[in-house]
């Protein structure tokens, strides 16, 4: 029975099983910085120039615990194409 379910597992469920984890060079604070789903990710090198960030008053601190593997969050200022202008996003490291 065993070898039965360790054959099923193998052959028909860990094919579809879908890890999306990326890395994407974003605007943050006016520099170009790698931003990573996971933190087992390799950031990708980043260059490039970004917008002047506009002044904005910075949103209050969460009070939600930082997501599994990391240890604190930011809000950060991040350049968004779809607006064209940058948004505060709280981003964990």
């Amino acid at each position: 029975m065993f070898k039965f379910f360790l054959f099923f597992l193998v052959f028909f469920i860990l094919p579809f099983y879908n890890v999306e984890s990326k890395c994407s060079c974003e605007c943050v604070n006016g520099k170009n910085v790698p931003l990573c789903s996971s933190t087992l990710d390799i950031p990708p090198p980043c260059i490039g120039i970004c917008p002047i960030v506009n002044p904005s008053i910075k949103p209050l601190p969460s009070l939600n615990m930082p997501p599994v593997g990391t240890s604190k969050c930011n809000w950060e200022q991040v350049y968004s194409e779809a607006t064209r202008r940058y948004e505060w996003v709280e981003v964990c490291s």
